[in-house]
């Protein structure tokens, strides 16, 4: 689909906006979402507006957060719910801390219920990516098969909640399990996406999103 067609998907998906209006778009998580090792324009949010030919997203996300970390700044940051794109992708930290995948998956539905919240109460609004395997990167491979495993089932857990309410789920995972096989699609600091990798996460977003 060429860029026309995107930009006419999206104008769709936000209720037939005029195209001289803004977009408004809120990005949401942790290390991946803010482009941890990356420039600001490689960031996948930001890659993803710019191939909407939309402003620049509004990002709220920290290395090393968890559910509960972003769950606090939403709630201290005040947001109006007047956004017209919400993304939300959370959850690699709630796994390597080893916290209870039981509180992940409560707090992760809370999150998925803020984002459609936020994104006037329209759930198809809201595009959920799913944790990317660090277990496929030189700072993870000793322990890859743990990494994936777990990973597996907090991603199944993110799945069945984004579905069950409605959002957009989008599965990256694949993509980032060619980190050990294509040096190039990690950053500088062997753990995180490059922007070759996040630009990849972009394009699946744009090809699956239909409406």
């Amino acid at each position: 689909m060429n860029l026309l067609g995107r930009w006419l998907i999206l104008l769709s998906m936000i209720n037939n906006l005029n195209a001289q209006d803004a977009v408004r778009y809120l990005a949401l998580g942790d290390s991946y979402t803010i482009g941890e090792s990356v420039t600001e324009a490689e960031r996948w949010p930001n890659q993803l507006a710019a191939k909407l030919k939309i402003g620049k997203p509004e990002i709220i996300a920290t290395t090393g957060w968890r559910t509960d970390q972003l769950q606090a700044a939403i709630a201290d940051a005040k947001l109006k719910p007047d956004y017209d794109l919400v993304s939300l992708l959370i959850g690699v930290n709630n796994q390597y801390q080893g916290k209870p995948v039981a509180v992940y998956e409560k707090q992760f539905e809370e999150l998925v219920q803020t984002a459609i919240q936020l994104a006037k109460g329209k759930h198809q609004h809201v595009v959920v990516v799913s944790i990317p395997d660090y277990g496929y990167t030189p700072f993870g491979k000793e322990k890859q098969e743990k990494i994936s495993k777990e990973l597996d089932v907090y991603n199944e857990i993110g799945k069945r909640i984004a579905l069950r309410y409605g959002a957009r789920w989008f599965d990256i995972t694949p993509v980032s399990r060619n980190g050990l096989t294509d040096s190039s699609l990690v950053a500088s600091d062997g753990l995180h996406p490059s922007g070759k990798m996040y630009a990849q996460w972009v394009e699946i977003i744009l090809k699956e999103l239909k409406f």
